[in-house]
């Protein structure tokens, strides 16, 4: 169920790094319980949004809240504590090559949780369960598993402390249509059993368009006017095919359209 009050909370965020400004005046609440899907070309921001979030970048400007809180304004003890409510999902798994299957998952709990082995080996086979990986997987090493596999050790990695919100960076990025599918309906399932608040990161239109209960699309500010917002949609799922912003409809029909022509010109062509 998605509550009334925000669980993260941006406003007017900004992002700089030295001379480039990566994000300008952003504003985005994401009540709890909601699935959001961050979408548009490389290079806009997303996953510094993202990073923003879980306070591994600083806003230039601007409020960024989890549950009320602003990373800046705790204490180092307070902001591993903070982190702990937060599952992350990277883009490539993040896995650690050197540990099996069975030590990447657990590594959260080792690190932040004393519960006994035999609890912690229940929930470890209770979410290998869930993301439909049998229990030889355990013992193998990362190398030794396919990318499809990798992307679900690395959600059951994120479950494992039971977090309020869980962010993915390009979930299916490198997988096939089938398991890009799978992906999806173990995020849905994710949010469904778990009552998870979700933020994904995403270029995959089916993802969005089928895991997600709203869509935010962020452009280049590189290509923006000064007093442009860097949000050019804000809605939906079911609105994207009705904007009438030719920069949104043709990100999700994946069609060059006018940046062929900017790119001549940037070429001298």
């Amino acid at each position: 169920m998605v509550s009334a009050s925000p669980l993260i909370d941006l406003q007017n965020l900004s992002v700089r790094f030295g001379r480039q400004t990566v994000l300008r005046n952003v504003s985005i609440s994401v009540p709890a319980g909601q699935t959001l899907a961050v979408i548009g070309e490389s290079g806009c921001g997303k996953t510094v949004l993202l990073k923003t979030i879980i306070g591994l970048v600083q806003p230039t400007a601007g409020v960024v809240e989890f549950d009320g809180r602003q990373f800046v304004n705790l204490s180092e003890r307070d902001v591993s504590a903070q982190r702990t409510r937060f599952g992350f999902v990277f883009q490539n798994a993040a896995l650690f090559d050197s540990m099996t299957v069975a030590e990447n998952i657990l590594f959260p709990l080792k690190q932040h949780r004393s519960s006994n082995d035999a609890d912690q080996e229940r929930a470890m086979h209770s979410l290998l369960t869930e993301v439909g990986l049998p229990n030889t997987v355990l013992k193998k090493y990362p190398a030794e598993l396919s990318g499809g596999m990798r992307k679900r050790v690395g959600l059951a990695r994120a479950l494992i402390m039971r977090p309020e919100a869980v962010l993915y960076d390009e979930p299916t990025t490198g997988l096939d249509p089938i398991m890009s599918d799978v992906i999806n309906e173990l995020m849905m399932r994710t949010r469904d059993k778990f009552e998870v608040t979700s933020v994904i990161v995403t270029h995959d239109m089916n993802t969005a368009r089928k895991v997600a209960d709203r869509v935010v699309m962020l452009y280049p500010l590189n290509r923006l006017q000064p007093d442009e917002s860097q949000i050019l949609f804000d809605g939906p799922p079911s609105a994207l095919d009705a904007s009438t912003d030719r920069r949104v409809t043709q990100f999700i029909r994946g069609e060059a359209g006018d940046r062929m022509m900017e790119l001549s010109e940037q070429a001298g062509g």
